[in-house]
């Protein structure tokens, strides 16, 4: 597999209800996944299985939403090796978050979909953090993000089986997107790139392809996010979490209406329509 390649060509046929599989086959394009490994100071820390692309908004991303790091600065160094039965991610921490680090007793068994990765006791439930007040975005903007996101995913249209990620200025203007195999790599993907740039989040909102759940939001809500827009439902959790934050979510997100599931304190009452 070359060592960047985001998908690949397999060989399929047609299979019909009635008359089961075609004779001829057909090329069909299929995402790449493989696993990455964490590894901080020489050890291993989780392996997530990943898009193989844009591995510094990965280590980036996900360090600072899993609590690794607390701002970008505090990630000295990384590098990638690539193997054949996966890729290692080489983090150096600084010195402050490498103590940090090297003190917590986490392990985490990495997958493209999973719950509240790494955590072995209740206890260790991660705090709300309670985000600022925000005018809400508005209902044209969302649409008009919607429609942006559909023309912005090339690995999508490619395989038709990756997740997106979207950051999107105020009035629904895209200002960057990450795709991948998982849906939290995604966004971690994004939250890196933002990072790296020093994307404010007072200026713009998330749309994701995927469900809205708990880990979503609260991955969200680090970077700040007052908004997040989900194309599927949020789980229960996903809406507890949102209310404790005072985050808005809005959900079922299509073309023409969405659902409003929560409010931040600023928004309106009531259902959202385009």
């Amino acid at each position: 597999m070359p060592p960047n390649e985001a998908a690949r060509q397999v060989a399929a046929r047609a299979y019909q209800y009635e008359g089961g599989a075609e004779t001829a086959s057909r090329d069909r394009a299929v995402p790449v996944e493989t696993p990455v490994n964490f590894v901080y100071a020489g050890v291993p820390f989780a392996v997530m299985v990943a898009s193989p692309g844009d591995l510094e908004d990965f280590a980036l991303g996900f360090s600072l939403t899993e609590g690794i790091i607390d701002k970008a600065d505090d990630l000295r160094a990384f590098e990638v090796e690539r193997g054949a039965k996966g890729i290692v991610l080489r983090i150096a921490l600084k010195g402050a978050s490498l103590r940090a680090h090297l003190s917590r007793s986490r392990a985490i068994s990495g997958r493209t979909g999973c719950g509240l990765c790494g955590i072995d006791d209740l206890a260790n439930l991660p705090a709300a953090r309670r985000l600022p007040r925000r005018a809400p975005v508005a209902p044209a903007a969302v649409r008009k993000a919607l429609g942006e996101l559909e023309r912005a995913q090339p690995l999508n249209d490619a395989t038709h089986a990756v997740h997106a990620a979207g950051w999107f200025a105020l009035d629904g203007s895209l200002v960057a997107l990450r795709e991948d195999v998982g849906r939290h790599n995604a966004l971690d993907k994004l939250i890196g790139a933002l990072a790296k740039a020093g994307a404010s989040p007072d200026h713009g909102f998330f749309v994701i392809t995927s469900r809205c759940s708990f880990e979503m939001v609260a991955k969200a809500a680090w970077f700040g996010a007052s908004t997040l827009v989900s194309i599927s439902a949020p789980t229960s959790l996903a809406i507890e979490r949102a209310r404790e934050c005072g985050m808005t979510i809005i959900g079922v997100a299509r073309a023409d209406s969405a659902l409003l599931f929560t409010e931040g304190a600023d928004t309106a009452q009531g259902g959202l329509a385009a």
